[in-house]
Order: structure tokens, then C-alpha cells, then sequence
């Protein structure tokens, strides 16, 4: 099993490619500061958001000079590695990728990368020196996985990867996308809401089949 905490300098190496192409720099504003940014732009007329929900990145780090960061992160203030999307967009040309499942609106087959629908996302912290969306990318790749298989959820986030893999020079899986499990309120299951898990699903008589039906995968 790789552990992701055992293999930060894979992640690293990585981002420094990326800053070696100009694509890559700090933001310094904590949450509540984003908040704040984010409220104050809605409350002119509306602020984007990406497929996830989250708000774009509002805030003008990516304006700073290098001696103006460099002074930031020497003065230890917390910092998010982001990319530079339109950047990174510039050079990328036309992304897709390949789908088996099927999307939210029921898109399948070569699927077109919305890389325009996401902003400047995160790559790393200071304290956490990688993302979900690196993590994921890079340790497809070094284990050499064909298929990846997740929820829907996170369909549109494939855009994201599938950029990061052209950047990094790194092959792309084929994709199949399932649908999710829900409880009555039309939520997901999840830990976090103390949802019903696979093992009290069989200890309360499912059986594969039923499991298989409740994923989607009948």
C-alpha cells in the first residue's frame, strides 16, 4: 500500500517542475481572509465558483513580486503553493479524457476537460507539502495504474488531473466515474456524517448484490 506520507519528495519534485515553468506561486491569506475577499466580491455582483462549489481564488498573490514574496515566506507567514491556471492553460491546448461511467449529465466516452471552470487551485501547503489533486495524479502514475474507478463526485476534477498529467508529461488512465450512495435526504454517505458504512451494511443482510445496486454498477 503506498502511503503518501512516505513519498513527499515525489510530490516536491513535482512542483518544482511545475515552478520551473513559471506556473506555480504563493498566496499568503488564510481561510477566514478568503472568506472575507470572497464575501465582499459576491456582494458586488456574484463570484464564480468551481464544480466542487468552492469559490474561484480571489485574492492578487499571483501580483507579488518574487522579493515581496520571498520576504513573506522568510518572515515564516503561512502560504498555499497554487496553479497558475491560465498559465498552465496557455500552453495545454485541448485536454479530454477517456470515460466508461458516466458523468452528472450523463457525459460519457471522450469527455472535454473544463479547465476554465476552475480557478488557481492548490497544490501544496507549507505545512502540508502536497494536495489531493497532486497526490492523486502522481501516485497514479508511479504505480502505473490504467483505470481509475470513483465516485461522481469528482468527475469534473478529472479536468484538473488530466492538466496536471499533460504539464508533468505523465500518462492518463481511463476514467470510470459511479454513482453515489445516498441516504434519504439526498446527501452522500460519509464519515464525516457518521453514514452507514459497507460493514453495517453487511452485517445488516446486504448482500454484493444489493451493494452493487446501490452503487449504480447493476
Amino acid at each position: 500500500m503506498r502511503r503518501q506520507s512516505e513519498h513527499f519528495a515525489a510530490y516536491r519534485a513535482a512542483i518544482d517542475r511545475l515552478s520551473a515553468q513559471g506556473l506555480v506561486y504563493p498566496s499568503f491569506e488564510s481561510r477566514a481572509e478568503i472568506a472575507r475577499l470572497v464575501a465582499e466580491r459576491e456582494a458586488g455582483g456574484g463570484w464564480p465558483r468551481d464544480p466542487d462549489g468552492a469559490p474561484l481564488y480571489p485574492g492578487a498573490a499571483k501580483s507579488l513580486s518574487a522579493g515581496q514574496r520571498d520576504r513573506l515566506i522568510g518572515h515564516g507567514a503561512p502560504f498555499a503553493l497554487r496553479l497558475d491556471m491560465a498559465a498552465a492553460c496557455a500552453g495545454a491546448g485541448g485536454l479530454h479524457w477517456r470515460e466508461a461511467g458516466e458523468g452528472p449529465a450523463g457525459e460519457s466516452g471522450e469527455v472535454a476537460a473544463r479547465l476554465e471552470a476552475w480557478g488557481d487551485v492548490i497544490l501544496a501547503r507549507k505545512e502540508t507539502p502536497t494536495s489531493y489533486h497532486l497526490s492523486v495524479v502522481i501516485d497514479d502514475a508511479l504505480q502505473g495504474v490504467t483505470d481509475v474507478v470513483r465516485g461522481v463526485d469528482l468527475f469534473w476534477s478529472t479536468s484538473v488531473h488530466r492538466l496536471l498529467q499533460a504539464l508533468l508529461g505523465l500518462p492518463a488512465p481511463a476514467y470510470r466515474h459511479h454513482a453515489l450512495v445516498l441516504d434519504a435526504t439526498g446527501q452522500k454517505l460519509s464519515k464525516s456524517t457518521r453514514a452507514t458504512g459497507l460493514r453495517e451494511l453487511r452485517d445488516a443482510g446486504a448482500s454484493p448484490a444489493d451493494i452493487r445496486r446501490l452503487v449504480g454498477l447493476e
